[in-house]
This record gives structure tokens, sequence and C-alpha cells, in this order.
């Protein structure tokens, strides 16, 4: 063991403990042991993308999603400024459902997350797994606490690029067979988050390289795409944005009934019945968004099926506050983002200046910085 491995393993110890995939159950030793292993799985499983595209037993669709994801890497780096470095180089065959289990709760009356602290990253919305039985284990604890919990599955974790010495983050089976723009989107997503992060600040962060992917997303598809993956994610964008502004409607319905919450005409009992009412309401509307996407025409390319809603399915069973707070972290400050961009005459380069000016700010004042550039708020019905 070289020297100079020895403080690499303890960087790798403290970045992967802050990574939404790291934490585990049992003594402390246990947890740092998993958190490394997991994180040391995935790195060793992976292989450049070169030797993947001339074995033999590579199929021939994974082949030429390999070649896709080669000529995404070449375009993040010429045309959005993403890093040129070590990450989404080489690929790992995980096979397994999801990279790692994120964990994220909040209270029964609250839109507001329950937060871990981590070296590197600081305090953040969501606690993340290697191990399924071990991301339910934490929430059910979390559920004994009385707090409302979500485990959902995550495709990919960025290290941050502190892990380009080692070999990047690679590529993962968990999302590597995913339409070309919804591959891409990800692929951008995870590299913006190596270009600026602000410690402890989940909204910003995930905010930022949702604009990102978002704007990426659209160059690549108008300049190297082909019209059916464009119709494709046209589609699947607008059953996305249409979902969206359900969930937004809802948790501002959701937050209008919580802030009663110290109203002395309203108790607990009157809170719930506002709340239950409010949740039936949003599964109703999100049943009649789904009859609409499966009546489109089943001759098309594009035309959904059950099967392909499930994701969209298993959200809505289990929706609650710690569903509707974390995806809120995705999007909420993505419109900001998008001005401070269109601002920076959509230069990247400029644009992520910009961003790391604000990162370098206060956490209110950043936020309040980004708010000041958002478009207004359309009136309901416009």
């Amino acid at each position: 063991m070289p020297p100079s491995f020895l403080p690499r393993l303890a960087l790798l110890c403290l970045m992967v403990l802050a990574l939404p995939g790291c934490a585990s159950h049992g003594s402390t030793l246990g947890y740092y042991w998993q958190s490394v292993r997991g994180h040391l799985q995935i790195m060793q499983a992976a292989d450049p993308i070169d030797q993947w595209i001339t074995r033999t037993d590579t199929t021939p669709a994974l082949r030429e999603r390999l070649h896709l994801a080669q000529r995404a890497r070449a375009f993040a780096v010429a045309e959005l400024g993403l890093p040129d470095n070590a990450s989404y180089r080489r690929y790992a065959d995980l096979k397994r459902p999801a990279a790692v289990w994120n964990v994220v709760a909040a209270p029964p009356y609250a839109l507001t997350l329950h937060t871990w602290c981590f070296p590197v990253t600081g305090c953040i919305g969501y606690r993340g797994y290697f191990a399924e039985a071990d991301a339910r284990a934490e929430a059910a604890q979390l559920a004994q606490q009385g707090l409302e919990v979500e485990v959902y599955g995550v495709p990919a974790y960025s290290t941050l690029g502190y892990m380009n010495w080692a070999g990047g983050d690679p590529l993962l089976s968990t999302f590597i067979a995913w339409p070309e723009g919804e591959f891409v989107r990800l692929l951008f997503h995870e590299l913006a988050h190596q270009v600026v992060y602000a410690p402890g600040d989940t909204l910003f962060n995930e905010s930022f390289a949702t604009a990102v992917e978002r704007l990426g997303s659209a160059q690549w598809l108008a300049t190297q795409s082909t019209p059916q993956a464009r119709q494709a994610f046209a589609e699947s964008s607008a059953r996305r944005n249409a979902f969206r502004a359900l969930t937004r409607a809802t948790r501002e319905k959701l937050a209008a009934i919580y802030k009663q919450k110290q109203a002395p005409a309203h108790d607990s009992k009157a809170l719930t019945a506002m709340k239950t009412e409010a949740m039936q309401s949003f599964r109703s509307d999100y049943a009649a968004l789904r009859a609409g996407w499966l009546e489109a025409p089943s001759d098309r390319p594009t035309a959904m099926n059950a099967a392909q809603l499930a994701g969209y399915d298993r959200w809505v069973a289990h929706a609650n506050n710690a569903s509707f707070a974390a995806q809120a972290a995705y999007d909420e400050l993505v419109p900001a983002f998008e001005a401070l961009f269109a601002r920076e005459g959509r230069q990247w380069p400029r644009f992520y200046d910009a961003v790391r000016q604000l990162a370098k700010q206060p956490e209110t004042q950043r936020h309040q910085s980004l708010r000041a550039l958002s478009p207004p708020k359309e009136p309901p019905g416009a």
C-alpha cells in the first residue's frame, strides 16, 4: 500500500459518508466500513467504456448506448463547459435496480425535511444507503419518532469530483438503458454537481443541477439527436411537467394548511381532516391526469402503457410530507437558475461563474438573490 493511499482512503471515508448512499446501521465502525465498502464495490465493478465496447459478451444494445455515452460526455465538455475528467468514462453493471436508496423524513404538519449532517457536504435533507434493507430500517426508526418517511431508489449519485483520482464516478446499469433524452439529462445533472456545490444547501445544489440538465439536454436534443428521440423526450417532459405542476399545487395547498397550525381554532384533528382532503384531491387529480396519458393513440412510438406509469403510480401511492418536501428541492429554484442563464447571455462559463458567486453567499442571501430572478408565477387558470 503506497503512503499516498492512506490520506486518500481517509478522504474516501469522509466523502462516502456524505453521499446519498452511504450510511448504515449498527456501530460507528460498521457505519464507516459499510460506507466505504459499498462505494468501493461500485468503483471495482467499473471498467473503461472502450473495454466494454470490445467485449464479446456485450449486447448490441449496450454497445450502442455506450457509444452514445461517449458522444454525450464529449458534448458535455465541448458545448456545456462541464468538467473534462475521469467521471463517466467507465461503466459498471450493478445487477440491482438502484445505486443507492435514499431516506427522507418530515413532520406530520410541515414540509420541512429532517436533516443529517456529514463531512464535506454539510447538513442535507436525505440519508442514503447502499442496501435497501438498511434504508428501510432507518425509515422505520424515524417513523417511530412520529415523522412521515419515504424510501426511494436513486439511479446515480455524485462524489463531487473528489474521486476522479480513483477513476471517477462511473456510468451505471441503473440508468444506462433510459431513453436518450432521459439518459443525457441525468448525465449532465450529475456532472453539474462537480461544477458548483454549496455545502448544506440541498435546495440550491439540486435546483442548479436540474437547471443544467434541462438546458443541456435541450441543447443536445436540438443539435445531436433524431426526430424520434426529440419527440419521445418532448412527450415525457410534458408528462413530467404536468405531474410537477400537480405536486407543486398540492405542496402549496398543504403549506397553507400547515400554516394554520398555531391558530387556536385549528387543533390537530381539524388539520388532519384538511390534510386528508388535500391528499385525496391530489390522488383524484392524478387519476384524471393518468387517464389522459393512457388515452394517447396506441400506435404512436411513445404511447404510454400502465407498466411505464409504475414510477408515477408508486410515488402517488406513498406520497406524504417527506416526498413532497424532497421533490421541492429539485425544482423550486430551477426557474431562477434558468433566468440567471439567460441574464448571462446563455454563456455557460459566465453562468457557472455567477453560480459560484452565489454559492459564496450565506444561504439565506443566496436564496433571496435567486428568488429575485424568478419569473412571476402565472395566476391560476392562466
